[in-house]
């Protein structure tokens, strides 16, 4: 980079301020759109999410089910060979245990299957949350397409617009050094209003407004040095004259 004077740095300043002024105008345009894009995505991904997790719980509930059923299975089992050997027990002792064996077998089978209409009433409450989830799904997903359409018209307008003045602020962004930019950058983003770089108007400070004082005004025009407002701490690059109006009688 070519040593500028600090008449044509302020120069450079106040070009890519005007540049980015213009741009912030055309993103404020596109309101919040982009934000409830953003928003609208991230609830879809998580109704997503949470339809994995319910498909999830009910193979898992399923899988008990049959679990339980194999359970049951094996206790008939059980029953029919300890009613077998009933048959041929030797004394009322044998008759007994395998009596206890039996009861424990029937209270096995009693258990399952209360697990089993247990999980399966819980099928039932998940795949009415999937529904619910669904149609909120559907719902949001129609939404998201209405605010990406809207999105991308607003931005087709201004597309051409918006890509010539981000090669304008490159190529302008070039004409200033390092450190100077880096100050830029971090006062336009500590406003709202995205000035960093403004000028004297009627005495005030074109960003907060507060009273720059004739003398401070007078090293501004001389361009021989950088001036911040004492008050804000943005760049002021110039001093407007104005005529004041009289009325005549």
């Amino acid at each position: 980079m070519e040593h500028l004077t600090i008449a044509q740095k302020l120069e450079a300043l106040v070009k890519l301020q005007s540049i980015d002024s213009q741009l912030s105008e055309i993103i404020t345009v596109r309101g919040d759109l982009p934000e409830e894009v953003r928003d609208l995505e991230d609830e879809l991904a998580g109704y997503q999410t949470r339809l994995t997790k319910y498909q999830g719980d009910i193979t898992t509930m399923e899988e008990s089910i049959k679990s339980y059923k194999n359970a049951i299975k094996d206790s008939e089992k059980l029953i029919k060979k300890y009613e077998e050997q009933q048959k041929n027990v030797r004394n009322n002792r044998e008759f007994d245990a395998i009596s206890k064996e039996v009861e424990l077998q029937q209270l096995e089978i009693q258990i399952s299957e209360k697990k089993i209409k247990e999980q399966q009433f819980q099928i039932e409450q998940k795949k009415e949350d999937i529904k619910k989830t669904e149609n909120n799904l559907s719902e949001r997903s129609k939404d998201l397409k209405n605010k990406k359409d809207e999105l991308e018209v607003i931005i087709s307008e201004s597309q051409e617009e918006e890509t010539k003045l981000l090669k304008e602020r490159e190529k302008a962004s070039k004409n200033i050094e390092e450190r100077l930019y880096l100050s830029y950058d971090k006062l336009r983003k500590n406003y709202r209003n995205g000035l960093a770089v403004v000028s004297v108007r009627r005495d005030a400070c074109g960003g907060c407004f507060n009273t720059v004082p004739p003398q401070r005004q007078g090293e501004i025009r001389e361009k021989k040095k950088i001036i911040v407002c004492e008050h804000c701490g943005r760049i002021l690059a110039n001093v407007e004259t104005y005529i004041l109006e009289t009325s005549k009688k």
